[in-house]
């Protein structure tokens, strides 16, 4: 049974009394300490240390998910979705995305997983839906073969498209304009967990939390906020449509279920992994660290899942506006100057793929490259970790790093 305690605090002390691990920093040239002893088995089996994600001629790793009771884990390559067992056999694959394929999350209720699927140019961003079971051979085509399902975001596309200085012109994908509300740059990070503020935990209904992609441009003030969109997907099948890139749909929900702003700073392209703790009731945003030099630009931030949003100010929009806050959980490194907590986690600390096992522990990706006849593959391995809440990396890994 899943523990909810409500703060990431209480699961440190958890995690030392039982794992009894200190924290290294997420570079292999600069470890500070190798963990004491490997964790608990979990509730449905022992899970190895690692799992393969394979080598691939795509683009770099970008999400993760695990489906626990089947004994499977599927990555996001950015053009494509590679589905293989715990043991790191490839099971199959889905290719012909020529869209930006993003985060992923396994949904429990339904079986499938859900990630963030991006066609800038055609002014489109959808929640990818894979009917995973189905994904039984390599090189599965993601339009012909039925296998992904779509639903049209129609709050992100309004504001990434927001022409907010009024020239009448869309700037199209770039930083380096005054458009796109809030600086969004389309989505990233993907979860499922309780609504914000709902205090049962798992004892919640499940919502799908989508979060906004956010141009790293250091020269406006309105892209200092994450944004986060809630849905409740139970009666999502309507607006479910195949993949057609040739000719985009524009079928999804009318409205959001929620819109969340939380005041982080601005990082370089918003948050690239999402992801909801049921052990601590907390989520936790991964993204690559932002470059204005008024801000820390921590890389890892939590949100504190016991706090109920409260309705404020949105900080540094063009015209006063005020919307749903989220609070940051006050762990980790605070800076006093912007009243901000977070974790500058050096290396590859979630930025590339993040999976809570609600335990205490999480499978967290490993990007790399390899040399193959010449050719250059981009490889991915999702590595068990621990939860220690300490500064400057909140993880340790479990097992060698190597």
């Amino acid at each position: 049974m899943r523990t909810h305690t409500g703060h990431l605090g209480g699961l440190l002390a958890t995690i030392v009394a039982a794992f009894a691990c200190t924290a290294v920093v997420a570079t292999a040239s600069t470890a500070l300490a190798e963990p004491a002893s490997a964790p608990a088995p979990a509730a449905h089996g022992e899970l190895p240390l690692s799992v393969d994600g394979g080598a691939w001629r795509s683009g770099h790793v970008q999400g993760m998910a695990i489906d626990r009771r089947k004994g499977f884990m599927y990555f996001s390559m950015t053009n494509l979705l590679v589905k293989t067992d715990l043991k790191g056999n490839p099971v199959g694959s889905v290719t012909g995305f020529t869209g930006h394929l993003g985060d992923l999350d396994f949904n429990e209720k339904d079986g499938r997983v859900y990630g963030s699927l991006e066609y800038k140019e055609a002014k489109s961003f959808y929640i990818a839906i894979l009917d995973v079971d189905r994904i039984t051979r390599m090189d599965m085509d993601a339009q012909s073969t039925g296998v992904v399902s779509t639903v049209y975001l129609k709050e992100v596309v309004k504001d990434f498209t927001a022409d907010m200085n009024g020239d009448g012109v869309f700037d199209g994908d770039t930083g380096n304009t005054p458009d796109h509300r809030y600086g969004c740059s389309g989505i990233d990070g993907v979860a499922f967990g309780p609504a914000f503020g709902d205090r049962r935990g798992e004892r919640a209904g499940k919502r799908l939390t989508v979060a906004y992609g956010v141009y790293a441009n250091a020269g406006r003030t309105d892209n200092d906020h994450q944004v986060l969109l809630q849905y409740d997907v139970t009666r999502w099948k309507k607006y479910e449509r195949p993949l057609t890139e040739s000719a985009p749909h524009t079928s999804g929900p009318a409205h959001v279920d929620g819109k969340f702003f939380v005041y982080t700073g601005n990082t370089t392209y918003g948050v690239q992994n999402l992801e909801y703790d049921g052990h601590s009731g907390n989520w936790l945003m991964a993204a690559y660290k932002g470059t204005k030099p008024g801000f820390p630009n921590y890389s890892v931030f939590a949100l504190d899942g016991a706090r109920k949003p409260v309705r404020g100010i949105v900080r540094g929009q063009q015209s006063p506006e005020r919307g749903l806050l989220l609070p940051l959980l006050r762990e980790g490194a605070h800076d006093t100057t912007t009243g901000t907590y977070g974790w500058p986690a050096p290396g590859q600390y979630g930025q590339y793929g993040l999976v809570s096992l609600d335990d205490g522990r999480f499978y967290v990706a490993r990007s790399g490259t390899l040399q193959d006849g010449g050719v250059t593959k981009q490889t991915a391995r999702a590595v068990l970790n621990t939860w220690t809440g300490l500064t400057p990396s909140p993880f340790s890994p479990v097992g060698p790093t190597a």
